[in-house]
């Protein structure tokens, strides 16, 4: 699962983190309500871990704002106010799950594990732009028809482009998300593997998908739809 986890302890968070990717989780980090927002309403995630006690508007202001702006990625409160009051209005607020710290790791993957057999029927799992389809279940990629094998390393790439469609990505960000590696400005990693991308994706074809912005990074244009 794409988890988003929504927590200002830094240390916890990065506890937490290690463990749903040891899992097989792709887990991705926001410290504050604000960029936690912003991630959720530019990206697809599975599933969002929020905190409640945040700096700036607290966890239950977040649940609603998300809400407000048709994002209705599930979301499991993470909080150390374990009153029952605060649980009810977490799950009346729309949250699915409520857990409290301190947790036993192995129940909060029993929970996550508890919210993908719940949602995976609604998960999305073909992203099509134009005449490109990424299969994410079957990690195929057909363009016109033809399939394009693809390495790992460029179908992870591809499907972040496609999942921000029409939105630059800078060379910075695709190696957090792709490598979780700060990026290393003497390296031209970003730019061989976007090469092969485009030959494997463009080469030879009248609609050229992915674009170079100069001094700025790489986007994927066209109109999405998601299966």
């Amino acid at each position: 699962m794409k988890i988003l986890l929504i927590e200002d302890e830094v240390k916890l968070a990065s506890f937490i983190q290690k463990g749903l990717k040891e899992d097989g989780h792709n887990c991705e980090v926001s410290h504050n309500g604000s960029s936690g927002i912003e991630r959720a309403a530019v990206e697809d995630f599975d599933l969002i871990l929020l905190d409640i006690m945040l700096p700036g508007q607290d966890g239950f202001e977040i649940l609603k704002n998300l809400r407000t702006f048709k994002i209705d990625t599930p979301v499991i409160f993470i909080s150390a106010l374990n009153e029952t009051e605060h649980v009810i209005n977490g799950l009346d607020l729309g949250a699915i799950d409520y857990i409290k710290k301190p947790f036993d790791f192995e129940e909060l993957k029993a929970r996550i594990r508890n919210v993908s057999r719940k949602f995976q029927d609604k998960r999305t799992t073909v992203l099509k732009l134009n005449d490109l389809v990424l299969d994410l279940v079957q990690r195929t990629v057909v363009r016109s028809g033809e399939k394009i094998e693809l390495s790992k390393r460029e179908f992870s790439i591809l499907e972040l482009l496609l999942r921000n469609a029409n939105r630059v990505l800078s060379k910075t960000e695709i190696t957090q998300k792709i490598w979780n590696i700060d990026f290393d400005m003497n390296s031209n990693v970003i730019e061989v593997h976007m090469h092969q991308l485009r030959k494997k994706i463009d080469e030879n074809r009248d609609t050229k998908l992915i674009q170079t912005q100069v001094g700025f990074g790489y986007k994927i244009q066209g109109e999405l739809t998601k299966q």
